[in-house]
């Protein structure tokens, strides 16, 4: 049996690889909650700015050109099966990457106290990530109450009709939350490599 024929397959493939990997580098025998929850975290931030990316610079532009293509098959494909399913993984994985975020803060954290709290109060030695923190915050807040509640009736999928102008104000607020997110993405991800990194300059 291939596992590559199934995507549970695939990703089950990948952890036990992983382990491997852990194993033959040579495991201490000591737990790192630290690194396990920035893996985590890098796993599915990935997963979730990868389809923040895939909708604003492929699938948004793509639904523009079908609906202006008067001999094309439209954009009601991607809407009725691809643009459902992306933002299935897409809020979810804006959920995880936030909580699996808020873990590692925590194991970061050597001193007594909240790591969590030193990282959103911008407390020394935690002021890139802290910066990071906020502007996952802002984004994950963007995908909950902006752009999936809009997408929703957008796509049709709140069991609910709506009027022309409802849907065009909504493709408005959805459209500005993601490209507020993709903007906000950039400096967001230079919060979090400079942590352990340090500043460009």
């Amino acid at each position: 049996m291939n596992p590559l024929k199934s995507i549970t397959g695939t990703i089950i493939s990948g952890f036990v690889l992983a382990i491997i990997i852990m194993f033959l580098l040579g495991a201490t025998g000591t737990a790192n909650p630290w690194e396990f929850w920035v893996w985590l975290h890098v796993l599915v931030g990935i997963a979730w700015i990868g389809l923040l990316y895939y909708f604003n610079f492929v699938q948004v532009p793509a639904v523009a050109t079908a609906l202006a293509d008067s001999d094309g098959p439209g954009p009601a494909g991607i809407n009725k099966y691809v643009a459902p399913r992306a933002l299935l993984w897409f809020r979810w994985a804006a959920l995880a990457t936030w909580l699996t975020g808020a873990l590692a803060l925590e194991a970061m954290h050597a001193t007594e106290g909240s790591g969590f709290v030193a990282a959103f109060a911008l407390q020394d030695g935690y002021q890139p990530i802290g910066v990071g923190a906020w502007l996952g915050t802002i984004m994950l807040f963007n995908v909950w109450v902006l752009i999936w509640p809009n997408q929703k009736k957008i796509l049709g999928l709140d069991g609910q009709q709506h009027d022309a102008d409802t849907i065009a104000k909504s493709k408005t607020v959805a459209l500005m939350a993601s490209r507020t997110n993709t903007l906000l993405s950039i400096p967001m991800i230079l919060g979090m490599t400079a942590q352990g990194h340090g500043l460009p300059f």
